[in-house]
C-alpha cells in the first residue's frame, strides 16, 4: 500500500468505532492523517457547535443509561432513531428516512452544516472514504467532485446510514459483512454502488508478515484455551488446514483483555470483573488487562480495585493511552498476547476474525444487539453470564474448550482482509 494512490480517510471523534476504522486506513491517507469531521484546523464555529452538541448528548445518554429505570427509557428513546428492523422478509417496501436523518439533512440546507469542510478537501479533489455516514452526506449535498465512500462500521446497518433519496444517490458502499450489503439492498442502495470487503482490522496482523504471527499467536492461544485439549483432539484436522499444525506446547496462562467503550460508560463491569476473578488471578490462573484508553477516571478506579483486592500490576495492568492514536497502537500490541477479548459487541466484534474469542458484555444500542446476534451465529463469541460467578464459569469454558471453539471460529468465517479489499476497489482501474 505504500505506493498507492491516496484517499480522504474521514471520520468523527465519536466514540471509538468510527476512528478505529479509519485508524486502520490511514496508509491511505496524505501524510497518513485521518480527517476529523468534526475537529479540523479552520472549522467554522457553528459547525463546530453543532457537532459538539450531538457528541455531548451521546455520551450524556450513554452514561446516563446505569441509572435505574429511568436511565434504561431515555436511552431506548434515542436508540429508536438507530433502530434496525428484523431483516425478514426480504421484500419489503423502502424504509422511509428517519427523523435523525431529516434533521442531518435540514441542518446542510439551513445552516450550511459541512459546506466548508467539503470545500476544503474539494482543493485536492481525491476519492473519499468515510467511516460516519454524515461526512458522505456532506459531500454529495455539498457536489463534492470525486468519488464517496462510505464504510459500514457494524454487522449490520440502520437506515440512518442511507441518505434521503438512496436510488439517486452516487454514494459508494464498503460493508463490513454479507447481512450489511444485503440490508442496503433493502434500504434503496443500487447493488452497482455496494461492495463487500470486510472491517479494516491493523495490518500488523494482516500484512504476509503479520498473517504469519497471526497465526503463530493463534497456535499459542490455543493450547492455552483448552486446557483440557477437547477441541484440539475433536478438531485437529481443522486446525491443521488453517495452521498448518496442532499445537502441542502450553505456553503461559491465559490473558483476559477488558476493552472500556469510547464513552467509558462500563466502569462498573471492569471494576466487578477485577473483584471476581480475584480468586483465580491469586492461585495464577488468570491474568487481565485493563484497556481503559483515554479514560485517567477509570484507570484510577481499576488500580484502587487492584490494591484493595491486594492484587499487583503483574496479574492486573492497567494500561492507559495519552491520546486515540496512541490508544489505537497500544491496542494493536496488547491483542498479540491476548487469549479472550472481554468487550461489548461494538466495533470490535469484527476481531474475531484474527482468532481472538469474544467474550460478550450486554449490548448497548440496537447495533450491538445485532452485532452480538451475528457473532453467536458465526460461533465466534460467548455471551457473558453472571460476573459475581464467573470464577467458576470461565475455568469451566476453558475446560470444555469453548473459547477455542470460538477463536477458530472467527478465524475460519470472518473477512479479515478489509483493508486490501478497501484499496482495491477505491482504486480499481475506471473503465
Amino acid at each position: 500500500m505504500e505506493n498507492m494512490k491516496k484517499a480522504w480517510v474521514v471520520a468523527v471523534d465519536m466514540g471509538y468505532g468510527h476512528q478505529r476504522a479509519a485508524f486502520a486506513l490511514r496508509r491511505m491517507a496524505p501524510q497518513g492523517r485521518v480527517i476529523a469531521a468534526n475537529d479540523y484546523p479552520g472549522m467554522p464555529d457553528l459547525d463546530r457547535t453543532i457537532w459538539q452538541e450531538t457528541r455531548a448528548v451521546y455520551e450524556f445518554i450513554s452514561r446516563f443509561k446505569k441509572i435505574p429505570v429511568l436511565g434504561d427509557l431515555v436511552f431506548s428513546l434515542m436508540d429508536k432513531v438507530q433502530e434496525i428492523k428484523p431483516f425478514y422478509p426480504k421484500e419489503r417496501p423502502l424504509e422511509p428516512p428517519g427523523l435523525q436523518l431529516r434533521t442531518i439533512y435540514g441542518l446542510m440546507e439551513n445552516r450550511k452544516w459541512g459546506k466548508h469542510l467539503i470545500e476544503k478537501l474539494d482543493e485536492n479533489p481525491l476519492p473519499m472514504v468515510a467511516t460516519f455516514p454524515v461526512p458522505a452526506f456532506m459531500a454529495e449535498h455539498w457536489g463534492y467532485q470525486e468519488d464517496i465512500y462510505l464504510l459500514v462500521t457494524d454487522s449490520d446497518a440502520a437506515r440512518a446510514w442511507v441518505p434521503l433519496f438512496p436510488k439517486k444517490s452516487k454514494i459508494r458502499y464498503l460493508a463490513p459483512s454479507q447481512l450489511v450489503a444485503e440490508r442496503l439492498e433493502q434500504y434503496g442502495v443500487p447493488k452497482e454502488n455496494i461492495f463487500l470487503t470486510g472491517f479494516p482490522l491493523p495490518e500488523d496482523f494482516t500484512s504476509p508478515d503479520g498473517f504469519q504471527q497471526t497465526k503463530e499467536d493463534l497456535r499459542r492461544r490455543l493450547i492455552r484455551l483448552d486446557q483440557k485439549r477437547k477441541y484440539l483432539t475433536r478438531y485437529a484436522d481443522v486446525v491443521r488446514a488453517y495452521l498448518g499444525r496442532v499445537p502441542t506446547k502450553k505456553d503461559g496462562i491465559p490473558l483476559i483483555t477488558f476493552a472500556i467503550g469510547g464513552a467509558g460508560a462500563q466502569q462498573d463491569l471492569g471494576q466487578h470483573i477485577i473483584e471476581h476473578l480475584t480468586p483465580l488471578l491469586k492461585k495464577g490462573k488468570l491474568k487481565l488487562c485493563m484497556m481503559v484508553a483515554t479514560h485517567k477516571d477509570a484507570a484510577l478506579r481499576f488500580k484502587e480495585t487492584t490494591r484493595n483486592q491486594k492484587l499487583s500490576e503483574k496479574q492486573v495492568e492497567v494500561v492507559l493511552s495519552k491520546n486515540k492514536e496512541e490508544y489505537f497502537k497500544k491496542f494493536t500490541e496488547v491483542l498479540r498476547a491476548t487469549d479472550i477479548l472481554w468487550t461489548k459487541p461494538s466495533e470490535l466484534s469484527f476481531y474475531a476474525a484474527l482468532g481472538i474469542p469474544l467474550l460478550l458484555s450486554s449490548p448497548i444500542g440496537s447495533q450491538e444487539v445485532q452485532n452480538q446476534k451475528w457473532l453467536v451465529r458465526l460461533g465466534s463469541a460467548i455471551p457473558q453470564l453472571k460476573v459475581e460467578y464467573a470464577a467458576e464459569w470461565i475455568p469451566d469454558f476453558l475446560n470444555q474448550g469453548l473459547f477455542a471453539e470460538a477463536a477458530m471460529q472467527g478465524f475460519v468465517e470472518m473477512e479479515r482482509n478489509g483493508v486490501k479489499n478497501i484499496g482495491e476497489y477505491v482504486f480499481k482501474k475506471k473503465p
